[in-house]
C-alpha cells in the first residue's frame, strides 16, 4: 500500500481536531446566562456611607466606654472627689458640690468636659487641718498636685475606656477584628485630638469668672475690690480655715457660705430694667438689696406696660426697697408715670441729661423719646433714639467741662446709649430683654440689662418663659470705675432655678494694665 504523504496526514488531523473543538467553543459562547443571586442584586454601600457608619460606631462606643469605666476617685486636699470626662459641645469644667449646687468654669474649648463631683469631706484630713492650721500654707500646692495627678489618671483611664468601648462595639457590629481595631484606633485619635484642643485653649483665669447655681449662687454675694481678692492670698487662707473648721455646720445648715470680707469702699449698684408690671419683681429687688448690701438701684426703664394713671399704684413699693432709686423713662413709660415717680421720696428721675450724685456716684440720663403704647402717635424709630443719645452725650461733655464729670450714664434704648461712647466710663440701658456687655470703640463700657420682670405678660409668648435678670455692679469708691459684676438669672414663670455668674473686666484681671479715661480716640475691645 502506498504511504500517505505526511502533509496530507497533518491536514486530516487538523480537520478532525477542528471538528471536535467547534462544539466546545459554541457551547462556551452560547451558554445560558447565569442566574443572579440576592447578593448580586444588593447595591454595595458607598465609601462615605461606610465612613459615617464607622464614625457613629466609634462615637457611641467611646461614650459607652466612658460611662462604664471613665470615673476616677481622687482625693483633693481634705475632699474625696470623682473626676469624669464627658462628651460636650462647649467644653469647660463643672464642679458639683452636693447638696449645695454647682459651679462651671470656662476652662477650655473642646468636645470634652471635665466633671468633678465633690463626694464628701474626709474627716481625718479635715481634722488634721483644724488641729494644725500651719498646714494651710501648703494646702494650695497640695491641692494643685492632687488635681494634676487626678487629671492624669482620668486621662489614662479615659483612653482605655474609649478604645475598649469603640473596639467592642465595632466587633459586635462588623464581626471583623480588623474593622473593630480600626474603630478603636479612630476613637483614640479623636480623644487625643480633643485633649490637644483642650490643652491649646486652656484658660487658667477661668477661676476668676465662675458660674454658680443652686445654693452656691449666694457664694459671690459679698465682694470687695476685685484686685485685692485675687492678689491677697492670705485672706483666702483665713477663709479656707473658717470653711474647714465649720464644715459640719456648713453641710448641716447649707444656708450660708464663708465669704470674703467686703471692701468697705466698694459701691454696689443694682441694675434692673424692663419690669413690665410684674409685681413679683419688687420682692426680688428688695431681697437682692438686702443680700448684696446695695447702695443704689438703677432702673433703665419700661417699668410699666401702658403708662396709664391706673398703673401708678404699682410703683408704690419703690419707696420701701431699702436703697435710693435712680430711674429713666422707657418706651412703655409715659410722662404721667414720670411725674408720679418724681413726687416719690428717695427716687431720682433722670431726663434731658440732668446729673445727680447718689451714693457717691454721679449719674446722668435721658428718657426715651418714644411712647409706643400710644398708637395715635407714630414712633420716631432709630433716628429719634440717636438724637436723644446725642443730646445726652452733649450734656455729658458739658458736665466734664464744668469739672463735674459723670460716672454712669443711663438710657433705655441701647442705640441711644451708644451715642455716649467716649464721653463717660459706663452707660446702662435695657429694652432688649437679654443681657449684654461690651466695650465700645472709644472706650465706654455698655451694659444692657435683661428683663427684671421676666418680660411681664410677654413671658408666655415664647416656647419657654423668659428669665428674670438683674446684675450687681461693683464700683471703686475712689475712681467710680467698674471692678466686677454679677449676672443674676432666676427661672421665669413657673420655674425655680437660680444662677449667679461672676465677671471681671479685662483690665482688672491679674497682670492687666489700668484703663485710660474714655475718649474719642479708639480703644481696643475688652470683655
Amino acid at each position: 500500500m502506498a504511504r500517505v504523504p505526511a502533509a496530507v496526514t497533518a491536514t486530516v488531523h487538523r480537520v478532525r481536531n477542528g471538528v471536535r473543538t467547534v462544539p466546545r467553543a459554541l457551547t462556551r459562547r452560547h451558554r445560558p446566562p447565569r442566574t443572579l443571586t440576592a447578593v448580586d442584586l444588593d447595591p454595595q454601600p458607598r465609601p462615605w456611607t461606610r465612613a459615617l457608619g464607622l464614625l457613629c460606631v466609634v462615637l457611641l462606643g467611646a461614650w459607652l466606654g466612658l460611662l462604664v469605666v471613665g470615673n476616677v476617685r481622687v482625693p483633693v486636699g481634705p475632699m474625696n472627689t470623682t473626676m469624669t470626662l464627658r462628651p460636650s459641645l462647649t467644653g469647660g469644667t463643672k464642679i458639683n458640690v452636693s447638696p449645695l449646687g454647682a459651679l462651671e468654669l470656662r476652662s477650655h474649648q473642646a468636645p470634652i468636659r471635665l466633671d468633678v463631683d465633690v463626694d464628701q469631706l474626709d474627716p481625718v484630713r479635715s481634722q488634721a487641718l483644724v488641729d494644725h492650721p500651719e498646714r494651710l500654707s501648703g494646702l494650695q500646692d497640695e491641692v494643685a498636685r492632687d488635681v494634676e495627678h487626678g487629671t492624669l489618671d482620668v486621662a489614662v483611664r479615659s483612653c482605655i475606656a474609649v478604645v475598649s468601648g469603640a473596639t467592642a462595639l465595632g466587633l459586635a457590629v462588623y464581626r471583623r477584628p480588623r474593622r473593630a481595631l480600626a474603630a478603636g484606633g479612630l476613637a483614640l485619635t479623636l480623644l487625643a485630638a480633643s485633649g490637644a484642643t483642650a490643652f491649646a485653649t486652656w484658660n487658667p483665669n477661668s477661676v476668676l469668672e465662675p458660674r454658680f447655681s443652686g445654693l452656691l449662687s449666694s457664694a459671690p454675694s459679698l465682694v470687695g475690690n476685685a484686685r485685692s481678692i485675687v492678689s491677697e492670698f492670705d485672706v483666702y487662707q483665713k477663709e479656707l480655715a473658717r470653711l474647714v473648721t465649720n464644715v459640719t455646720k456648713l453641710y448641716d445648715v447649707t444656708s450660708t457660705l464663708p465669704a470674703y470680707e467686703p471692701d468697705p469702699t466698694t459701691i454696689r449698684v443694682l441694675h434692673v430694667s424692663d419690669i413690665h408690671l410684674n409685681p413679683a419683681s419688687w420682692k426680688i429687688v428688695a431681697s437682692l438689696v438686702k443680700q448684696y448690701s446695695i447702695n443704689v438701684i438703677v432702673d433703665s426703664g419700661d417699668t410699666m406696660d401702658h403708662g396709664t394713671a391706673a398703673e401708678n399704684g404699682f410703683l408704690d413699693p419703690v419707696a420701701d426697697l431699702g436703697a435710693p432709686y435712680v430711674w429713666v423713662r422707657g418706651n412703655h413709660d409715659s410722662r404721667v408715670t414720670q411725674r408720679y415717680l418724681e413726687r416719690m421720696k428717695n427716687v431720682h428721675v433722670l431726663d434731658d441729661g440732668r446729673a445727680v450724685t447718689v451714693a457717691g456716684v454721679r449719674f446722668a440720663g435721658i428718657g426715651d423719646p418714644q411712647f409706643t403704647p400710644d398708637r395715635s402717635v407714630e414712633p420716631g424709630g432709630g433716628a429719634a433714639e440717636e438724637l436723644a443719645g446725642a443730646r445726652l452725650a452733649s450734656a455729658l461733655r458739658d458736665q466734664r467741662a464744668a469739672g463735674t464729670p459723670v460716672d454712669v450714664a443711663v438710657a433705655h434704648e441701647p442705640s441711644a446709649a451708644r451715642e455716649t461712647d467716649g464721653d463717660v466710663p459706663l452707660v446702662l440701658s435695657g429694652h432688649l430683654h437679654h443681657e449684654e456687655m461690651e466695650v465700645m470703640k472709644y472706650g465706654t463700657r455698655l451694659r444692657v440689662e435683661g428683663s427684671t420682670g421676666g418680660s411681664g405678660l410677654r413671658a408666655v409668648e415664647g416656647k419657654y418663659p423668659d428669665p428674670i435678670e438683674a446684675s450687681v455692679l461693683y464700683l471703686d469708691r475712689d475712681t467710680r470705675r467698674l471692678q466686677a459684676w454679677d449676672e443674676i438669672e432666676l427661672g421665669g414663670l413657673g420655674l425655680t432655678t437660680a444662677e449667679v455668674s461672676r465677671h471681671l473686666p479685662k483690665e482688672n484681671q491679674p497682670g492687666a494694665t489700668p484703663t485710660q479715661t474714655p475718649s474719642r480716640t479708639p480703644s481696643p475691645s475688652a470683655p
